[in-house]
């Protein structure tokens, strides 16, 4: 299993474009509560209680991020059970099918507004070239709120040093701690 810091250093090669991750600052947890309310809708009656497969998926995706650190994962506990139970009450407002359009349609618009920071980046997602792009992009924007709040300086500074800094404008240009910044 990678680490956290290779985990975010590949991640971030795809997002040095402040204009992308601003968009992935929105578009993330777009996508993150379409696929919760999605799944929500998805009984699993083998399980204790009212189980749902979101509740599973949550479960395993907190663990996966507590493996790899457990500041963020306390943080992405807390923004995924609140995630959890926003995305369980919006689709109790609706019916099954109702619901399961409504979060298709936020699933949708999320992506396209990560598709935008991408064309302001000049690259793929990170997911296209890594599957695991698509667990690790809500770890990546928990990141860089813990950057902005100047914590795990130690991490941002790894990634900085192997991929290099965040820029106003990447418009596909080359970056990295040869190229200067």
């Amino acid at each position: 299993m990678r680490t956290l810091e290779e985990q975010i250093t590949q991640y971030a090669a795809y997002h040095r474009d402040r204009r992308n991750i601003a968009t992935h600052f929105v578009g993330v947890p777009m996508i993150v509560f379409a696929v919760a309310m999605g799944l929500a809708l998805v009984p699993l009656p083998f399980l204790p209680g009212q189980m749902t497969l979101a509740f599973v998926v949550t479960l395993v995706a907190v663990a996966y991020y507590f493996r790899l650190d457990y500041a963020l994962g306390v943080a992405m506990l807390i923004y995924m059970t609140f995630n959890l139970w926003l995305a369980i009450m919006v689709a109790g407002q609706f019916t099954t099918g109702m619901a399961a359009g409504v979060a298709l349609g936020i699933f949708v618009v999320g992506w396209i507004i990560q598709f935008i920071g991408h064309k302001f980046e000049g690259m793929k997602p990170a997911f296209f070239d890594d599957v695991m792009g698509l667990a690790i992009g809500p770890l990546f924007v928990m990141t860089e709120v813990f950057f902005l709040l100047k914590w795990k300086p130690d991490l941002q500074r790894y990634v900085e040093a192997r991929v290099g800094p965040t820029l106003a404008a990447r418009n596909g240009a080359t970056i990295g701690p040869a190229s200067g910044g």
